[in-house]
């Protein structure tokens, strides 16, 4: 079983019939891929979490890799994690500006390190000598999003300098908070899950997300459930999102739908953390609840059925 998300998105009024379709193109070329990977013999959940992810960081259509969004100093800074139920292991990447794929850094890191997360210069030697894909950083800019960036950056001047340092970016920016993640049940039992992403839009100087936290923006147990998170990532990291959506199925013996449901919609909600998280269980159970307008998501099951959604349809 294999579920995917593309970020929480824009607003549906402002949704393109040609940006629609290639959204759910490349929602449905990450399930083929990570089913493609399932299906292979000897690969694991990890595996079909990376391919997945890999898929969505190489589209222009979402915040995390190619598409990645701004910083305030026209940088792309782009993190990511990943990791594994059955050990709980973990790798993560964080402010790495020239690697292609930061989802497979961070299983490197996971998998060739003794350490769970690396950041900046570190983390893109480590890449280097792990033999990674590693790019100019101007591969990673569109025009699409050069050009929310400098709206951004105009509304900011007219607006009240001391609100717009409180409040979270303008969805009109267009994906101001998305990531992409992948959550995986391997036929061994196991599950994986990982999350990438280009942080928030006009981040300040060294700003760091839930994406690249383990606990935060990313979780796998192989007694409870595997989770990746998209939204506004301060609030994922005080509530440690997805780790809470294990301990409440762990500690009150709830379900992965009525946990996530919970942690999403009247913890995150009334705070007034905006987002949403796919989830998985170790029973192949999946639910992707969030408390804005959309979702990008899809799921794929044993009997090989795809399912892309970005709204309520």
């Amino acid at each position: 079983v294999l579920g995917v998300h593309g970020g929480t998105g824009m607003k549906r009024a402002k949704m393109t019939p040609e940006l629609d379709k290639a959204l759910r193109a490349d929602l449905r070329r990450a399930l083929e891929a990570g089913c493609a990977a399932l299906d292979q013999t000897g690969a694991g959940g990890l595996d079909a979490v990376e391919a997945a992810i890999r898929v969505l960081e190489d589209s222009p259509h979402f915040n995390a890799g190619k598409g990645a969004i701004f910083t305030r100093a026209g940088r792309n800074e782009l993190d990511a994690s990943i990791m594994e139920g059955k050990n709980k292991q973990a790798g993560a990447v964080g402010f790495v500006t020239t690697i292609k794929n930061p989802i497979s850094a961070a299983r490197a890191v996971m998998e060739k390190s003794k350490h769970v997360l690396l950041v900046g210069p570190g983390a893109e030697a480590f890449a280097a000598d792990a033999r990674l894909e590693i790019v100019d950083p101007a591969y990673f800019r569109t025009p699409r999003r050069w050009r929310q960036h400098q709206e951004e950056l105009q509304r900011e001047k007219e607006s009240d300098k001391t609100a717009s340092r409180q409040a979270p970016p303008s969805e009109s920016a267009g994906q101001p908070w998305s990531t992409v993640g992948a959550v995986a049940l391997d036929r061994a039992g196991n599950l994986a899950a990982g999350t990438s992403t280009g942080g928030t839009s006009n981040k300040l100087f060294g700003r760091l997300g839930d994406s690249p936290i383990v606990a935060a923006g990313t979780y796998a147990d192989n007694e409870t459930c595997a989770v990746s998170g998209t939204g506004h990532g301060e609030y994922f990291i005080r509530f440690a999102v997805a780790y809470d959506v294990g301990a409440l199925m762990k500690y009150k013996q709830m379900t992965v739908e009525d946990a996530a449901a919970e942690v999403v919609h009247r913890k995150l909600k009334p705070a007034g953390g905006a987002g949403g998280i796919i989830a998985l269980d170790s029973r192949g159970n999946f639910t992707a609840p969030y408390n804005t307008e959309g979702m990008y998501r899809g799921w794929a099951t044993r009997d090989g059925k795809f399912t892309v959604r970005l709204y309520q349809d």
